[in-house]
């Protein structure tokens, strides 16, 4: 319920707090008073829209905070908390309207925008009057009145379920196709890579060991030149080991007839020959460590380049080829097994939209029962309110070929006014009084189902007098057993069923230079004499005072 309404400086209301009650509040007053100021400020609290003439002259900023107190399963609840907006016991929406133009929106004194305030609003609050193009007459909320009315909800949300299964098997064979299309398109060239690459026929770290092998074959090819000199030297036709053996062997010879003279030169040499031999010993191994096919290099070089041209042409390390040759050859594969995919995933979808058709059918079946029940439900209510020769008609379009989360139907509500008129939308066919009369048969019907907790009716008794009057005076008590009713009124009829009575005035203040609106709750008595003004006019007689004592006394009774 809405519990408190704090308005500041908003046109001519510069300082007011309302405090409200369940049940129904009438809000009377003279023409002009302020009643509409009231309810413009309570739309901008909801998200309408701002406008700077909102702000009172000479104010550089106006303000307006509904409280409402909800149950803890409602659905404004689970929107806050998607919002990450604390969820407090009271629900306080302030709208701040600034001289310049610009608003500001809070949700429990956190920012919101003014989107989102509005779509929090439409939860909770909705405004009738007699030239309403919101709430009852917007054509998108009447399929889900129809739903709520007729309790289709488990049968929306098979229909809900069954589109979002034919959603994904749309999205899985599309996806499926474009793969084999793309598979199609890439196939010579799929084909050709796998020859190359099988042929090639590499292997993870095989890149590095040619490496490392022909740096170790260029390395002995350099050392091949140094290796010849070093063998010339020691083992070549001029080898010093020759002459030195020559030489020691003729010291030798002559050493045992000098009287051992030379035996330290022979021993030197000695030790010489036997260097030199550990010496050629030495050049040998080496030459034994470079024996190595001279058609080596050239065969290690010729496989690191084409390792190399390959993993560039495919702009990948050599490493990464093993995993390119599986990347295409994974790719034929799809393509041979992508006939049989698509077939299954055409067969899924055949069975997902068969299955949506059979929900969105049974919604339909449920949503006409539920029409023809909102139109005897509705009908029966329109006598009473002078509407006895109108029909209600719930249009209800089946287009099969539709498909939605919502089903295939388009619902709208429309009305006949007269015999023999063309029936029509609400909004074009009947006159400003008919309208709130049809939205006040509805909302009877659908209080309880699909309504926001407070509903306020805007002067729909306008034009209007004695049992019309009288018979809109009942129906909304009847509502606000169910929600809290607000009711903008000049029909005493009206007023005298509410169980909190609201005086709507126009005050001038400081000797004539200002003029404010002011609110005021009627105890008993008072409220017994704005009924009396209310049947007399201007002039309060003692017949309109007791007209009006009656008038109270008889629906209170």
């Amino acid at each position: 319920m809405l519990s408190a309404i704090s308005i500041r400086n908003i046109v001519l209301i510069d300082q007011l707090d309302l405090m409200l009650d369940r049940g129904m509040t009438a809000l009377t007053g003279e023409t002009g008073a302020g009643k509409s100021i009231l309810l413009d400020s309570l739309s901008l609290a909801l998200g309408g829209r701002g406008d700077a003439a909102l702000v009172r002259k000479g104010c550089p900023q106006g303000q307006v905070v509904a409280t409402l107190h909800l149950p803890q399963k409602h659905l404004v609840r689970d929107l806050m908390r998607e919002n990450e907006l604390d969820d407090d016991e009271e629900i306080i929406l302030r709208r701040v309207q600034y001289a310049d133009g610009r608003t500001r929106g809070f949700i429990n004194d956190q920012p919101v925008s003014a989107k989102f305030l509005r779509q929090l609003g439409a939860h909770l609050i909705e405004i009738h009057g007699q030239h309403d193009d919101r709430a009852l007459v917007d054509p998108a909320t009447h399929r889900t009145l129809l739903d709520a009315f007729g309790d289709c909800q488990m049968a929306l949300a098979k229909t809900s379920a069954a589109f979002k299964a034919l959603g994904q098997a749309q999205d899985a064979l599309n996806r499926q196709e474009a793969k084999v299309a793309k598979a199609q398109e890439d196939e010579d060239f799929a084909r050709h890579v796998i020859v190359e690459l099988s042929e090639l026929n590499t292997e993870v770290g095989e890149e590095e060991a040619l490496a490392t092998t022909r740096q170790r074959l260029m390395a002995l090819e350099k050392a091949a030149d140094e290796v010849r000199d070093a063998d010339e030297v020691l083992n070549g036709p001029n080898a010093a080991s020759s002459a030195l053996a020559g030489l020691m062997r003729q010291l030798m010879r002559k050493g045992e007839a000098e009287g051992g003279l030379f035996t330290p030169l022979v021993e030197s040499l000695d030790a010489s020959l036997v260097a030199l031999d550990r010496s050629s010993e030495a050049l040998e191994e080496i030459k034994r460590q470079m024996e190595f096919d001279p058609l080596e290099l050239e065969r290690t070089e010729e496989r690191l380049f084409a390792l190399r041209a390959a993993a560039r042409k495919h702009q990948v390390s050599c490493d990464e080829l093993p995993a390119v040759l599986d990347k295409y050859a994974q790719a034929i594969r799809d393509l041979e097994q992508g006939g049989d995919d698509l077939t299954a995933l055409r067969d899924a979808l055949d069975k997902a939209r068969t299955d949506y058709q059979a929900a969105a059918k049974a919604l339909a079946e449920q949503r006409a029962q539920a029409a023809d029940k909102l139109v005897g439900a509705v009908e029966a209510e329109l006598p009473d309110l002078k509407l006895g020769q109108a029909k209600f008609i719930v249009d209800h379009q089946i287009d099969e070929t539709r498909e939605s989360a919502n089903g295939f139907d388009v619902i709208e509500f429309h009305v006949q006014t007269n015999p023999g008129t063309h029936p029509g939308p609400m909004m074009k066919v009947a006159s400003g009084g008919e309208l709130s009369r049809f939205l006040l048969a509805l909302k009877v019907v659908l209080a309880d189902k699909g309504s926001a907790p407070v509903l306020i009716f805007d002067e729909i008794d306008t034009g209007v007098g004695g049992a019309v009057a009288d018979a809109i005076g009942k129906r909304l008590a009847r509502l606000s057993a169910k929600v809290q009713v607000l009711s903008v009124t000049h029909a005493p009829q009206v007023a005298a069923r509410a169980t909190k009575h609201l005086l709507i005035e126009k005050q001038v203040i400081a000797e004539g230079s200002l003029t404010r609106t002011d609110v005021a709750e009627l105890d008993d008595k008072a409220r017994r004499e704005e009924v009396a003004r209310m049947l007399a006019g201007s002039t309060i007689t003692d017949e309109a005072r007791a007209a009006a004592h009656r008038l109270i006394d008889e629906v209170s009774a």
